[in-house]
């Protein structure tokens, strides 16, 4: 039992021993670990002192050593000497996070260039690099701006763009890995604004390269039109190449130098973008804000049709609640203009209900008011969808339906309306019908030739082609009537006389006095010659309309210019000088009705 009791207390001895061993072994580890951190700070200083130049790597290992040696005296502050060792290491930290901003800012600015322009346009496709172009001229001199084609390469469009290489590849790892070691040590105050800085600048001199302008509200309304029209074109491509390459670019380049560092990385991109994406959406502000007018519509519908492509593009872009107030700024600015456009369009229609023009175009061509607006509306026609899409309505083809549809007939209506009021403006019947007949026939055949025929129908074709008839039908009345009269074989007969062969008597027996015999033929020459006179003038400019109308007359003055030739000239060639009173064969009345309606006096007196 002794024996036993020895061993027993001899292992416990041992155990103690061991354990002891043990805990001065954990000991001497554990001293040897805050030893070691309290040199920390000083095989470090050397390093920090250097600088990131030539060893950014070795730099951002020593800056990561000092971080772990603050955060080591802040949780041990009990060790005798560890505030001490603290403040050396925090002085250090600050002094290499200011070496790291000062490297990172310098990175920047080295590697940050504006995008040039060149590159800009190759990395669009044709299609969205079209900025709108030069604007027709209507009869009056008013300008309407074409319809733009975005849609023209709808695939080429819709693929991924190569986005520009905002800084070199091999910088963007050693950027992240800055502005990771600053954000960590709560330096991120000092990696933000060093990274707004140089790239909000950087981008606002990219888009000065492409051509931005800072244009104020107040430059915008003073600015002629002509001028605004341009720029606005250029706006166009500006937010399309903006949208897509530079914001998208700078979200990308973001996204690396942040790589999982929220909210920070939100934030950078938002303050970069923030001053460049609000210019932009200033101008197209004030233009929705400007004076409405009939031919600012379609650069409306384009910049309309701009924002409203490009919204689901902002709003990847522009994602999270940084960049909301720029979210939103953009799809007001569609709200907008796609307000202003509708009032634009329903201004148009009360527009060409008061024009007051009191000129009469004095040839009877088509008035300046009909082609304008007949222009008008074929480049409306070129928005269908976008106008149907502002109008509420589902593009269905749905006619009866359609707002669209109605809206164009009524400005058609109030068109042929005014036209009406203006052609009382003529003192000659003749040429009011003829005015009205040529605006008329403008009309329909311009209808005919666009898509405004599917909008207004066949109907409305076919009910217009015969007001043209009408109109033709009532010049002629107007125009003919007397001249015709002349040859009609009434009131010829003699009233008497001497029964001899004298200038007033009866030359063939049948009653017929020679006197008003003469007196008919010496009236319808002064008249037809009246009516070559001033029909000349006049014009018809369609040239199927014009020999139409001169085969209309042909056919009626013709035949009854021969029959009267027939059935009396014999007793006037039996009388002296025949040939002044019967001036005209009727070739001769033929080749000058082919005279009629080219605006040949007025022509001859321009030059």
């Amino acid at each position: 039992m002794g024996a036993a009791a020895d061993i027993e207390g001899l292992m416990v001895r041992t155990h103690a021993f061991r354990t002891a061993h043990e805990n001065i072994d954990s000991t001497l580890k554990a001293a040897e670990v805050v030893l070691t951190q309290f040199d920390v700070s000083r095989q470090m200083e050397a390093k920090i002192n250097r600088g990131p130049q030539g060893d950014l790597t070795g730099f951002l290992a020593a800056v990561d050593q000092l971080q772990a040696n603050v955060e080591f005296f802040s949780l041990n502050r009990s060790y005798k000497s560890s505030d001490g060792a603290l403040n050396h290491a925090r002085g250090l930290l600050q002094k290499g996070m200011t070496k790291i901003e000062d490297e990172f800012k310098a990175l920047l600015v080295q590697h940050s260039k504006p995008v040039d322009p060149a590159r800009v346009h190759e990395a669009l496709p044709a299609a969205l690099r079209a900025s709108t172009a030069t604007s027709p001229v209507a009869a009056d001199g008013k300008r309407l701006t074409p319809p733009q084609s975005p849609g023209s390469e709808p695939t080429k469009a819709n693929l991924p763009l190569q986005l520009p290489v905002l800084i070199a590849p091999r910088i963007v790892p050693q950027l992240h890995e800055m502005a990771q070691r600053m954000i960590g040590a709560a330096f991120h105050q000092q990696c933000l604004k060093a990274y707004r800085d140089v790239r909000s600048s950087t981008l606002e001199q990219s888009l000065r390269k492409l051509g931005v302008e800072k244009l104020s509200k107040e430059d915008v309304q003073k600015m002629q039109w002509e001028a605004l029209e341009g720029k606005i074109g250029n706006w166009i491509q500006y937010m399309r190449a903006a949208v897509k390459l530079l914001f998208a670019g700078e979200r990308k380049l973001c996204d690396q130098v942040f790589y999982h560092l929220d909210p920070i990385r939100e934030k950078a991109f938002a303050e970069v973008t923030e001053s460049s994406m609000m210019m932009l959406l200033s101008f197209g502000d004030a233009i929705a804000r400007s004076k409405k007018s009939p031919e600012r519509l379609f650069v409306l519908l384009d910049m309309y049709e701009t924002m409203r492509d490009l919204l689901p593009e902002i709003e990847f872009v522009f994602s999270g609640e940084q960049a909301q107030p720029m979210r939103e700024a953009a799809k007001n600015l569609a709200k907008k203009l796609a307000q202003t456009a509708t009032e634009t369009f329903n201004d148009f229609e009360e527009a060409v209900e008061k024009d007051a023009t009191r000129t009469p175009v004095l040839d009877g061509t088509v008035h300046p008011l009909t082609s304008y607006v007949i222009n008008y509306i074929k480049f409306l026609l070129d928005y269908q969808t976008t106008l149907k899409q502002l109008f509420g309505e589902k593009d269905n083809g749905d006619k009866a339906t359609s707002k669209l549809a109605a809206a164009t007939m009524r400005i058609m209506l109030v068109l042929q309306s005014n036209l009406d009021g203006k052609s009382k403006l003529y003192k000659d019947v003749a040429l009011t019908n003829l005015f009205l007949m040529n605006n008329t026939h403008y009309m329909v055949k311009s209808v005919r030739r666009s898509d405004a025929k599917e909008l207004l129908g066949d109907d409305w074709v076919q009910r217009h082609r015969r007001i043209v008839q009408q109109h033709a039908q009532g010049y002629q009345r107007a125009a003919w009537a007397k001249a015709l009269s002349y040859l009609s074989g009434s009131s010829l007969a003699s009233s008497g006389g001497s029964g001899g062969l004298g200038n007033s008597g009866d030359a063939s027996g049948t009653g017929i006095s020679r006197a008003v015999l003469k007196d008919r033929f010496k009236q319808f020459n002064t008249i037809f010659e009246e009516l070559h006179i001033r029909q000349s003038q006049w014009t018809i400019a369609d040239p199927e309309l014009r020999d139409a109308v001169r085969l209309q007359v042909a056919e009626v003055l013709l035949p009854a210019y021969r029959s009267f030739l027939k059935r009396y000239s014999s007793i006037l060639e039996n009388g002296k000088n025949p040939q002044k009173y019967i001036k005209y064969s009727p070739e001769d009345l033929e080749r000058l009705l082919g005279e009629f309606f080219e605006g040949k006096m007025r022509a001859d007196q321009r030059r």
